[in-house]
């Protein structure tokens, strides 16, 4: 433990060394910059009105600009504002309903002050930590490494959500998706409070070496500020990390902070791959498309049989969802990738291409599709998955897009309402992963693997429910004590020998899914939101979170 500690947290003329090279990257200006923003902060927070904003091209000196990733543009709006955008429209719904359903002993208008303050409380993020730490490559120089670490709402203990390795990040990203990982959380009744992570790098520009040193400190980090542990705010695996990260992340944690906490591993999730779970978004769409109300309004029949669909990202989320959908009978036309789309209007298999893609490293040349020269969102198609990163849909493209439903497997930039087409939103969609992973943290905090206790008991129950009726037929119609043999199906057979863990967690994401999918169209029902589970979805996400017991402190 000693050496770990030796190996992460510098001496003190490591810090002295750290310290003047954050100077020397940034400049004293940035530290200047950086009091103005909490002034402003607090000031924000005590009443006062907020700050005009800056004009474009005028950053603080010594601050980096990320015009890019958060620039508010017409056609790439703000991100945070957008969900907050949302929000409010669900708010707007939903209030005078809350306001009825307070059955406390106060006046009309009362009982509408209270409304409107909890829903003041809902929407901000309650803390946004941000992070700046040196580290030594294994080349001998010094660098700085930036991260974030967002906290939306402490409405439900831990917070949840996961850490991503990208360049392309901002506060205001983070920010974003902490609030709909709250919003995701409430959805699917997982409790959790949302949150996200970010560190500012390119993982491909660092070795194995560098990129755990860089992991461990984070974590160290994370946890000097009371960021990390299994009661507090537990981290997951996203963009550009996955198991080993998290094992880092644990170990350290473990080793350290959280060495005398038996809970201690469960302070983050995803420690092995998520078994092909990523059926999520097959059960979610699964649940929209076999719902005869929303098929006759767009003109289809419910159900995969007669589909044809397009996958945009060939990922941990693609890919899945194209052998669902495949198996269930639904026709993939195209596939589109970071380096370029393939399409064939008479189908591709999942496997095939799966395969080429591991031999080749890319979809392109695939043998039985063409290279698609436009772009893959615009194809003619029923279904649309968005399983690649955010910002995919924008409101130059949004207009050309064909398909009649669009499913966002990934953190889309919250497409509007779009006539005569279904958003199935990644509120709902994307929220089969966090529920996985709320599975993970009660198993780890539980240290027993879900079914070890039961399946035997369970297998013992079914056979003598077998042999009973049995011996039930055979006193009433065996003829000279002959035997009347039960055989069980062989999907029957599969079940009473014994279901594993896997099979657990399956039926329990699925059962989440179709209860999450029916209150969200009861909602859209009750609310008259038509072609609307968006909205329905905030405004249910809204009605957990305000009975959740937010008050004012």
């Amino acid at each position: 433990r000693a050496h770990l500690l030796r190996g992460l947290l510098p001496d003190a003329v490591y810090r002295c060394l750290g310290e003047a090279l954050l100077l020397s990257r940034v400049g004293p200006a940035a530290l200047g910059s950086a009091a103005a923003d909490s002034a402003a902060l607090l000031g924000r927070a005590a009443g006062s009105p907020p700050p005009p904003p800056l004009q474009p091209g005028l950053a603080p000196p010594g601050r980096r600009h990320y015009s890019k990733a958060a620039a508010d543009r017409e056609d790439d709006p703000n991100f945070f504002k957008t969900v907050e955008g949302f929000l409010d429209r669900g708010a707007s719904i939903v209030g005078d309903q809350l306001v009825e359903d307070l059955k406390t002993r106060e006046s009309e208008e009362q009982k509408r002050n209270r409304v409107r303050g909890v829903l003041r409380i809902i929407k901000p993020c309650n803390h946004v930590l941000s992070l700046s730490f040196p580290i030594r490559r294994d080349g001998g120089s010094w660098e700085v490494i930036e991260g974030y670490r967002t906290q939306h709402s402490q409405h439900r203990t831990p917070c949840k959500g996961g850490i991503r390795y990208s360049t392309d990040v901002s506060v205001d990203e983070v920010k974003a998706l902490a609030s709909l990982m709250a919003y995701k959380c409430a959805v699917v009744d997982v409790l959790f409070g949302g949150a996200k992570a970010s560190v500012k790098i390119n993982p491909k520009n660092y070795t194995d070496n560098e990129l755990e040193n860089i992991t461990r400190r984070f974590t160290l980090e994370l946890a000097k500020k009371d960021f990390i542990g299994p009661g507090i705010d537990v981290p997951a695996p996203d963009m550009s990390t996955g198991e080993r990260e998290v094992s880092w992340i644990a170990d350290t944690y473990s080793s350290t902070i959280g060495h005398y906490d038996i809970n201690a591993h469960a302070c983050v999730t995803g420690w092995n791959p998520r078994m092909d779970l990523c059926c999520w978004s097959f059960h979610g769409i699964e649940n929209f498309i076999n719902e005869a109300s929303y098929m006759s309004i767009l003109g289809m029949t419910p159900g995969f049989g007669d589909k044809t669909f397009v996958v945009q990202g060939f990922g941990n989320v693609g890919l899945p969802s194209m052998r669902y959908l495949h198996h269930f009978g639904a026709k993939c036309v195209g596939v589109g990738e970071s380096d370029g789309s393939v399409w064939n209007p008479d189908g591709i298999d999942p496997k095939e291409l799966e395969d080429f893609k591991l031999q080749h490293g890319t979809i392109l040349g695939f043998p039985k599709a063409k290279i698609y020269e436009g772009s893959i969102l615009e194809v003619d198609c029923d279904i649309l998955i968005l399983a690649a990163s955010e910002k995919q849909l924008t409101k130059s493209n949004t207009p050309r897009v064909k398909a009649k439903i669009i499913a966002e497997g990934a953190n889309d930039r919250q497409l509007q309402k779009l006539r005569n087409v279904m958003v199935i939103p990644d509120l709902y969609l994307n929220a089969g992963g966090v529920t996985v992973s709320y599975f993970e943290w009660l198993k780890n905090l539980n240290h027993v693997s879900y079914g070890r206790l039961t399946f035997r008991y369970e297998w013992d129950s079914n056979y003598h429910l077998l042999m009973s009726v049995q011996e039930s037929l055979e006193r009433k119609f065996g003829k000279h004590g002959g035997t009347v043999p039960i055989v069980p199906t062989a999907e029957f057979q599969d079940r009473i020998s014994g279901a594993s863990e896997k099979d657990v967690v399956h039926s329990g994401l699925a059962y989440t899914m179709e209860c999450s999918a029916k209150q969200i169209m009861r909602t859209a029902m009750r609310y008259n939101l038509g072609l609307d589970p968006r909205t329905a979805a905030y405004v249910k996400a809204i009605e957990k979170v305000f009975k959740a017991g937010v008050t004012f402190t």
